[in-house]
């Protein structure tokens, strides 16, 4: 079976392919639409997503706000030190990656600011680090001062002022994430107005997204791959909204593979999703059978990676690698800046 072996998941992306810098105005993006049924692939603009979704059908976004979790500091050598924090563990503790790896051992302490200090506690069995904010501030407030948009490695400029509001989706609400679910960075609110004016549906959930979303798939058997796990909840207005909708057989439409593996999570077998929060470590990838979710949008994605992976899982593996040669040959723009695409 095609998409079983992370080999599968290869393709040449021209560098200039990837999104440095989102489009000049949000929401002005194009939308490569994907058809399942008849096998078909159509090139739109994002606007256009309006079309597409029908009155009574509910749209599953995630509210996560992107933290500003890269820090960059100093040892007390003075050499450069960096720090992404990917979650909070309760009284100042977080969960992070370093750099330089090496040289970041517990014990150290990391100068970032002149209010802001991390000392480094422990390192985990996945090679990240236990560190504490040694700060006379309140966490968010030291972080909101000295930290940083933590862009992707794959955007090779410093982050700037525009990225605190275009990296992050402008219903953003409940900080926590170390990357932004880049789906919902194309909507607007005229975009969200104009689908509710036309009966659609809105559901909330969370997922915060930890770094690990990058983390590539070094294994040819994804079934080897450790998945970061990434707390979510599913408010009990969200399960509502998506079981009425199911009573009535209209559609879930998930915005980005974060919302798609948040009800996955919490799904049934049947298809019920159930409110609550939890952690999940959940890897959708082919052969996999999609309990609560009907439609997908999503941006184009890394080579294997768990959400090309997961792409695959939900389009079919063929239609999906024809979907991206076709954008690579379209000039569409890659990665988390990068055009969307919707799978019907």
């Amino acid at each position: 079976m095609h998409g079983t072996r992370t080999s599968d998941y290869d393709f040449q992306l021209p560098p200039e392919l990837i999104a440095q810098s989102p489009p000049p105005v949000r929401g002005e993006s194009r939308l490569m639409v994907v058809d399942r049924a008849t096998q078909t692939i159509a090139h739109r603009r994002f606007a256009d997503i309006v079309e597409y979704i029908p009155s009574g059908d509910v749209l599953v976004r995630n509210t996560t706000r992107v933290m500003r979790a890269r820090l960059l500091g100093t040892r007390d050598s003075g050499a450069p030190a960096e720090i992404l924090l990917l979650k909070s563990l309760g009284e100042s503790r977080y969960e992070a990656m370093v750099r330089p790896g090496g040289k970041v051992k517990p014990g150290r302490m990391i100068h970032v600011g002149d209010q802001l200090d991390v000392r480094i506690l422990e390192t985990t069995e996945r090679r990240t680090r236990i560190v504490e904010l040694v700060t006379p501030l309140n966490d968010s407030d030291a972080i909101e001062r000295y930290g940083h948009i933590p862009l992707p490695p794959y955007i090779t400029r410093a982050d700037a002022p525009p990225d605190a509001e275009r990296y992050q989706t402008v219903y953003a609400a409940e900080t926590g994430s170390a990357a932004a679910p880049t789906a919902g960075l194309h909507f607007t609110p005229e975009i969200l107005s104009e689908l509710r004016a036309h009966g659609v549906e809105i559901a909330d959930v969370v997922l915060h997204v930890g770094a690990g979303t990058f983390k590539p798939v070094e294994v040819d058997d994804p079934a080897q791959h450790v998945m970061h796990e990434e707390w979510y909840e599913v408010p009990a207005l969200a399960a509502q909204q998506i079981a009425s909708a199911r009573s009535r057989s209209a559609k879930t439409w998930a915005v980005g593979t974060t919302s798609v593996r948040t009800l996955e999570s919490a799904a049934a077998a049947d298809g019920t999703v159930a409110s609550g929060s939890n952690e999940t470590s959940i890897f959708i990838r082919p052969p996999y059978t999609f309990r609560a979710v009907d439609h997908l949008l999503t941006n184009f994605h890394l080579p294997h990676s768990t959400l090309i992976m997961l792409v695959a899982a939900f389009a079919g593996f063929d239609l999906t690698m024809r979907a991206y040669a076709t954008a690579v040959e379209e000039r569409y723009r890659f990665f988390s800046y990068g055009d969307a695409m919707l799978i019907l």
